[in-house]
């Protein structure tokens, strides 16, 4: 038996901040294989390595996100689109 941990994604609001500029928990983003549209606060995330960030309903990879000395990589999976409402703080 496999017992998967993960978090929601609000546990990444902080890098999400960073990568973005703003506050993205509760920006809204679709899921490019089921259609589904869920607040990022919502997705499910993984820890590892690297912060692998799936899908609420399907479980399908969204993004996944590698912190390195240089920076960050974000490879943006299967993420139809991402909102960005309202004005940058």
């Amino acid at each position: 038996m496999t017992l998967e941990v993960h978090l929601d994604g609000n546990s990444l609001g902080g890098l999400f901040r960073d990568l973005f500029g703003r506050e993205m928990t509760e920006e809204e983003c679709c899921c490019d294989s089921c259609g589904t549209v869920s607040p990022l606060g919502a997705v499910l995330v993984y820890k590892g390595p690297a912060d692998v960030i799936r899908c609420p309903a399907c479980r399908n990879v969204l993004m996944v996100v590698v912190a390195s000395v240089n920076g960050f990589q974000v490879r943006f999976q299967s993420l139809r689109w991402m909102a960005f409402t309202g004005r940058a703080e």
